[in-house]
């Protein structure tokens, strides 16, 4: 059987059932009972990228195994997947085995794809705040990253509809720092130092609201992000980095206009207003350029995510059409194929018809 990820066997089995293995963690193992009372263990198990259930039967070989794992537990599941109209993806025939130091090792650092990319996404992170000319605005996101990088590459941008997994937050600033520095030229009344800059920060909150263990793909709960979200919890980072910042380099930024004040002041609005809306969490809504085009460039990299993804799960409906993936408002439609010129043979062929 191939190794696959989670994602692969998944758009495998849409059409037909698939003989796999996978190297997963397991999330939780929770104890449940069917209609007739019998007992069973439900197993949430995940990798890199993706997450599944596996129902293990008390009748099973594996059910007291199963039943007594944590999530300490990385196991190779080897089965016959397939996908029920109802449950999506499950596994059939299958078995488990306890994965080697090394296989773990291999599957936290995720499929080499996704490892490139996120590499790449932070590189051009990093870059982009050295692009900035504003020397406040760069060092306060240059402490940042350096005070907080490895709990950023980690963190997921959501928790269940975009970017939801580790280190999905790198990707998505990455591209939301693209498509600013993409519309920059177009708008020229744009301040592009305060835009990386809020683009930075606005869900760095997420660090405690969205964080994956330093071993592991189960993103757990922190009663900071409970108590306080991730709006507060940014801008409560902002000001305590800037405050230390601004102290360091008194003398030396005294003179900066426009002022370091007025800086700090509308990078709070960038991060506080940023959902938009009050009614979906911000405490006021965008009342400056940057503060709206960063509203924008995040849902607009958020919602094309939910596309990029979306397909894969979704229920097939018709030809091209599939079921509603929430939050997106509708049944989600096949992209149209992008224009290809007809080969020699194609043109051939037309013109003996």
């Amino acid at each position: 059987m191939d190794l696959l990820t989670l994602s692969e066997i998944r758009r495998a089995a849409q059409s037909e059932p698939v003989q796999a293995r996978a190297h997963v963690q397991v999330e939780a193992a929770a104890p449940r009972l069917t209609r007739d009372q019998k007992p069973y263990c439900e197993l949430s198990l995940a990798d890199a990228c993706d997450r599944m259930t596996l129902r293990v039967w008390s009748d099973h070989p594996a059910y007291k195994a199963c039943s007594e794992m944590t999530a300490e537990s990385f196991v190779e599941l080897a089965a016959e997947f397939h996908t029920h109209s109802q449950y999506g993806l499950e596994a059939q025939k299958w078995t488990v085995r306890p994965l080697t130091e090394p296989e773990k090792k291999a599957l936290l650092e995720g499929p080499a794809d996704l490892r490139e990319k996120q590499t790449a996404d932070w590189e051009f992170v990093a870059q982009s705040v050295k692009s900035i000319v504003d020397p406040r605005l760069r060092a306060l996101c240059d402490a940042f990253l350096k005070e907080w990088g490895d709990r950023f590459r980690r963190t997921a941008a959501a928790r269940n509809y975009h970017h939801a997994r580790r280190g999905g937050l790198v990707e998505h600033t990455a591209q939301m720092m693209r498509v600013a520095l993409g519309i920059a030229p177009l708008y020229p009344q744009l301040n592009v130092d305060l835009l990386i800059a809020g683009i930075l920060f606005h869900d760095s909150g997420k660090l405690w609201e969205n964080q994956f263990s330093e071993n592991g793909f189960v993103m757990g709960y922190d009663e900071r992000g409970e108590l306080i979200g991730h709006i507060s919890i940014g801008l409560e980072l902002v000001n305590s980095l800037w405050r230390r910042l601004v102290a360091e380099n008194a003398a030396a930024w005294r003179d900066f206009l426009p002022p370091s004040e007025d800086v700090r002041m509308h990078l709070l609005h960038l991060v506080a207003s940023h959902h938009g809306e009050m009614q979906f969490g911000s405490p006021v809504f965008p009342k400056t350029p940057e503060a709206m085009a960063l509203h924008y460039i995040d849902n607009l990299d958020a919602r094309m995510e939910m596309f990029a993804a979306g397909y894969t799960p979704a229920k097939l409906l018709a030809d091209r059409i599939f079921d509603r993936v929430r939050p997106l408002p509708g049944n989600l439609v096949k992209s149209l194929d992008k224009f290809q010129q007809p080969t020699a043979a194609a043109k051939k062929d037309g013109e003996l018809l």
